[in-house]
């Protein structure tokens, strides 16, 4: 798997390319995060975002399909007491209805086959009025493919699909979502966030 191959360096690109971004972003959703949250993260990838948001939850469930990235994961918070580690399928989440206080799925949805699918479960398993954060890289302004972008998919990566911010937002839109929440992680590649409340009783907006 790419994921399993680029997890010993995927660190070092990240911060040494777009550095503001990819630590300014754990930081940015721990804002929404409150002390007696229990907290699904799926894609934690090598924990970047989980590290962040631990110290200011009850409790965090981190997944990701890749083995090796959950292994980098546990480097950055295998000590802390409330975090769990999972190896989970972003789409078929082996979760309960309304079990999560605050669901984060970073970076992943433009990766995916089917992503309405993804962000369907994913509020799934969200409490009703609570929060459904996902954060995704704006890889493509108009026509231009970020840098970024082409190296990753040079060395293997399957990007599905690319947003800039208005494209992004009509994803949402089209997939049956409003009132949405969104605001933008300044960088060398931004990053769009896309904040949904759950209504009770409804999987939408």
């Amino acid at each position: 798997m790419f994921w399993d191959r680029i997890s010993s360096f995927y660190d070092f690109f990240e911060t040494v390319y777009n550095g503001k971004v990819y630590n300014g972003l754990g930081r940015s959703i721990a804002k929404e995060i409150n002390q007696s949250d229990a907290v699904l993260e799926c894609a934690c990838g090598t924990g970047a975002i989980s590290q962040y948001i631990a110290p200011r939850c009850r409790s965090l469930l981190a997944t990701d399909f890749s083995y090796n990235m959950l292994k980098r994961a546990h480097k950055k918070v295998g000590r802390c007491s409330n975090v769990r580690l999972m190896h989970a399928d972003i789409t078929g989440l082996k979760c309960k209805d309304d079990r999560f206080d605050k669901v984060v799925a970073g970076n992943v949805i433009h990766l995916l086959d089917d992503p309405k699918a993804a962000v369907d479960e994913l509020v799934r398993v969200c409490k009703p009025y609570g929060k459904i954060i996902i954060p995704t890289y704006i890889n493509r302004s108009g026509d231009k493919v970020s840098v970024a972008v082409r190296l990753l998919e040079m060395a293997g990566a399957d990007f599905k699909r690319q947003y800039d911010f208005q494209s992004y937002k009509k994803f949402f839109k089209s997939a049956g979502y409003s009132d949405i929440k969104f605001y933008i992680v300044e960088g060398r590649m931004p990053c769009a966030v896309a904040v949904i409340t759950k209504k009770e009783g409804n999987s939408h907006e």
